[in-house]
Parts: structure tokens; sequence; C-alpha cells
């Protein structure tokens, strides 16, 4: 098993008396009480890392340490400046499957080797409250690095680190930062010890080869150069998320779903940029890893609302094992779905597919409009697609309440999510009207989205009121809600022609 921690630190540098760095008295920070000192620990850590240093490259570290009191394996991954996600695992001879996991859209099939052994002497002191709380935790490291693979070098240095306490306030270190840098302690050019270590003790970087031509690339300004900058956002989106979705952070399938779908329109809407013959399949399988993160996400929003549904309705109108048969039928559907998504994510087809958009990015596939003004490209490209958006608006309009108009009303909201990633895209390019169209077409596919949902809502509700007639139980509860859903979804219906003459009036595109 891993534990996590969310660890707050800052590192400093000096001033330095003979070989140890020098603390003022700190007892002077307000809120601290007493400075107690906690003694030396000798650590020794070896990193990990891919021969190319790919965690590096990403500020993602692991490590294998041992000694002080938390002896054990630790992947570190970024949160934002001096803030980052620690996880735990236990001391072992490999590198444990629950952390290789989490960093395999960075290494792909890479070995993970040794390449830094940092051995530490820790001088570790408590700054508590006067009620003898922990409020942070400074510690004067005295460090030898020694590189391990690419090189053999080494380097020593002293420095300072202050970690905020578990659950502390952040506010805290910047009283102690003050206090630090009255006394002549400078912050570190450093994020990190490894991130120093590989400085330091890096052997000298080879000639590059004059005899291998750079991959051809868009000509800044272009729009060429626009549309693959949207691309890599959502590229880096995905290989950052990766890990926060295997962890099952909050919002995180949501958000990675969110970036594949992005990358995937931007692809159809730029067919006159990037050459469809090599985005096309790209796409297929975007949709494909979407769809997979979607069984998760999906039954999120389902249980939500069912949940808050059921909140709302009074006692006397709920016949039966309700909510225990929601929570079973939850829980089947989502475990299921969990260890679904995790082997996708382990999968060859997944890995395929980043080294494909690696490829990508490397080597796009510029077209002639590449090279053309944005203005001119992007805006005739995000014209098309709102154009389409109309057309499919008014063939829902049209249609017959019923399952052709679900259908029709769900097209046209894929359509609304395409234009709004269409403009999206287009904004850096073409500023407020891009800006406008973006916000108007999530203001209607909001609108559609409720609809989508009540359609989804209402197949789930059949499903649930199936399993309790088998069980000999109320159905009264299920078709209670069922109604308030088709009310729901023709409430959608009714205001829909009103909004869309508003969405064109504020669209100008």
């Amino acid at each position: 098993m891993a534990d996590t921690k969310r660890e707050i630190e800052r590192k400093y540098e000096g001033p330095v008396a003979g070989d140890a760095a020098v603390l003022p008295d700190l007892t002077r920070v307000p809120g601290v009480a007493e400075v107690v000192d906690k003694g030396v620990a000798d650590l020794d850590a070896v990193y990990y890392d891919t021969v190319d240093e790919r965690l590096a490259a990403a500020k993602l570290t692991l490590r294998r340490r041992t000694g002080g009191d938390d002896a054990g394996w630790h992947l570190k991954l970024p949160v934002s400046d001096g803030v980052r996600d620690e996880i735990h695992a236990p001391l072992s001879g490999t590198v444990p499957r629950t952390l290789s996991g989490l960093v395999r859209s960075r290494i792909r099939d890479a070995e993970l080797v040794p390449v830094v052994r940092l051995l530490s002497a820790r001088d570790v002191r408590h700054l508590v409250d006067a009620d003898g709380a922990l409020l942070a935790e400074v510690s004067i490291d005295t460090v030898r690095a020694e590189r391990l693979s690419g090189g053999k070098g080494t380097a020593e240095w002293t420095e300072i680190e202050v970690e905020l306490a578990d659950d502390g306030d952040p506010e805290f270190l910047d009283k102690v930062d003050k206090k630090l840098r009255k006394a002549g302690v400078r912050r570190s050019s450093s994020p990190s010890k490894l991130a120093r270590a590989l400085s330091e003790t890096a052997p000298g970087k080879p000639r590059k080869r004059k005899d291998v031509p750079s991959a051809p690339q868009p000509v800044p300004g272009s729009a060429g150069d626009y549309v693959l900058s949207y691309v890599r956002a959502q590229y880096d989106a995905i290989i950052e998320l990766d890990p926060a979705v295997r962890r099952d952070v909050f919002d995180s399938v949501h958000s990675m779903r969110v970036a594949t779908r992005r990358m995937r329109s931007v692809f159809r809407t730029y067919r006159k940029v990037l050459d469809p013959a090599v985005t096309r399949p790209l796409g297929d399988e975007l949709k494909w890893l979407a769809g997979e993160l979607g069984v998760d996400r999906d039954q999120e929003v389902l249980t939500d609302h069912l949940t808050a549904a059921l909140a709302e309705l009074p006692r006397t109108l709920i016949a039966g094992p309700v909510r225990g048969r929601l929570r079973t039928w939850t829980q089947a559907r989502r475990g299921g779905s969990r260890r679904r998504l995790i082997s996708v994510l382990d999968g060859k087809r997944y890995l395929a597919l980043l080294g494909s958009l690696d490829a990508l990015l490397a080597e796009p596939p510029l077209l002639p409009g590449a090279a053309g003004k944005p203005e001119k490209v992007i805006g005739k490209a995000v014209r098309e697609d709102f154009g389409a958006l109309s057309a499919l608006v008014e063939q829902a309009l049209q249609a017959p309440p019923g399952t052709d108009r679900d259908t029709a009303l769900h097209e046209a909201r894929k359509k609304a999510k395409r234009a709004r990633y269409a403009g999206e895209s287009a904004t850096p390019a073409l500023g407020e009207r891009a800006e406008t169209l973006a916000k108007a077409m999530k203001s209607l596919q909001n609108l559609l989205g409720g609809h989508q949902d009540s359609v989804m809502i209402r197949e789930a509700l059949h499903d649930l009121a199936e399993q309790a007639h088998a069980a000999g139980e109320n159905g009264f509860t299920y078709g209670l809600l069922y109604g308030r859903e088709e009310q729901r979804a023709a409430a959608v219906e009714a205001a829909l022609p009103e909004a869309w003459e508003g969405i064109r009036a504020r669209v100008a595109v």
C-alpha cells in the first residue's frame, strides 16, 4: 500500500560557518514558543529515473531511502511552487508497482535505473507553539551526491530546508522566511536536492550531430504555430493528469477526458493545417480513450444527481430501500469501471497512443494551410464549425418530441463542444470574437448537457426500477424521479429556441 501526504517546503542556502549552515534564533518568529533539537539523522537515498532522465525533466522524483523515520520508497509529484504530493511505499528491493504505474505516462516502456545517490546528515529542529504543537520542521542538510548513471561526478553542499507541519498554515512559512532573509539566508536556486545533484554531477554535454536534419516546424505566429500550441497544451494535460487519474483524485478523470476531446476536436477543425491522414487515426484513438474515461465519469454524474434528487424528496415519498439499492448499484458499476480504467492506462494501446502523439509533435504533419495567416485560416475553420452546429440545432428544433429529438439534441451538444473548443483554440489568434464564441458555446453546451443528463438518468432509473421489481421492492420512488426528469428535459426543449436566438445574436464569426 502507498500513503500520500501534501509536502509544503522551502529550501535555502547559506550563510555557512565552517562546514555548517547557520540558523538565526527562530524563537523570534511569531507563533514559535520553542525550537526543539531532534538530533542528527543519517539518510541514504538512491534516486531512480530513465537513462535520459524523463522524470527529472518533469520535476518528478522517485527514490529509495533508508535512515530517518520515513524509510521506504517516495514518489514526489509537483502541485505548485514549493508544494508536492509525496507518495510513500514500504521499503523493498525493486520499485513498487504502485509507484511505477504513477510515472508510466512519462517513462512508457523505458527502464527505471539508479541515477544519483544522496548521502545526507540531517540536523533537525522542530518549531513548536506554546502548546507544544509542531508548526514546522527545520533541517540543516549536509549532502554528498554521487552520480550512478551517465557519469561518475560527485558534489557536496549544505542547505536549509523548512517543511510545514501537516495541515499547517502556509502563511507561517512566510514568517520563517522573513526571519531567515534578515539573517542573510537566501532561497535556493535549485527546486530540489535531486535537481542540484543532477546539475552539479552532470558530464559534459555531447556535441550535436550536424548531419541529422531537424524536423519541420511551423513558422512562429502562423496558423500552424497556434494550432500546434493548443495541441501541445492538451497533450501535456493528458500526461500530467495520468497519475491523478490512477490515484482517483477528484475531477481528474473528467479533466483528462476533456483534454482528449479538445485535441480530437482540434484535429477535426483544422483539417487544412494538420494532415487528416495522420490525425484521423489519432482522433479515433483519442475517442477510444475518452470513452474509457467516460465510463467512470458518467457513473459519477449519475450517482451525484440521483443522490441529490433523493435528498430533495420528503421521506414520505421514498418507498423501500432506495438509497441502499442506489449505493449497491453504484459500487457494482463503478468498481468495475475503476479496475478497467487502470488496466487501460497500463495497456499497450494507451502507451502507443502517447508515443504517436510524441511523434506528431516532434514532426508535425503540416499542410499548406499551416503557413497561412491565423486570421484567415483559423477564422474560416471556426466559421465552418459554427455553421455545422447551426444546421444541427435547426434539425433538432424541427424533430418531433421523443427519441428522434433526444438523438438530435445530443448530436447538437457534441457539435457545440467542438465549436467551443474551436473558439478556445482560436482565442490567442482571433481575440475577443473567438472568446465570445467559446463562452456562448459553453452556455449552449450546458443547456443541452442538462437534457442529455436527463436522458441518461431516466435510463438509470429504469434499470434501478427493474432491479427493485425483481427483488419485490416498491418502484414508486423510481417512477416519481423518472417523471421529474421528463419534466426537466421538456423545460430544456421549451427554452432552446429563445436561447439559440440569443446565442446567434451574440456570436459574430
